[in-house]
């Protein structure tokens, strides 16, 4: 359920390779621990500073490993809906996926 303006990007090659690739990198530092709690494995990369309309062909922001996070899914939660009641798990697009 990405956000219209970011379909295509989240399916594009270019973002395939560099999830996959910071993966890879995560993995080989600490075994792909969650890199806020590290006490789970990562579940997805996160973008630090948000993907938006304005900054979706920014390559700095949306390929650049220094924006990146591998955060497993309780992270990923609380980073999109915070610690109160998560009602909806955050697919990888990071937005909640509906019961």
């Amino acid at each position: 359920m990405s956000k219209d303006y970011a379909k295509s990007f989240y399916h594009s090659a270019k973002w395939q390779h560099c999830k996959n690739a910071f993966i890879s990198e995560r993995r080989a530092i600490d075994g792909g621990l969650c890199q806020r709690c590290h006490k789970h494995y990562g579940y997805i990369v996160h973008h630090k500073q948000h993907i938006t309309p304005e900054n979706i062909s920014d390559i700095s922001v949306i390929l650049d490993h220094n924006n990146l996070e591998f955060l497993c899914h309780d992270c990923h939660n609380k980073e999109h809906i915070g610690d109160a009641g998560l009602l909806f798990p955050i697919g990888e697009d990071g937005q909640p996926i509906a019961p």
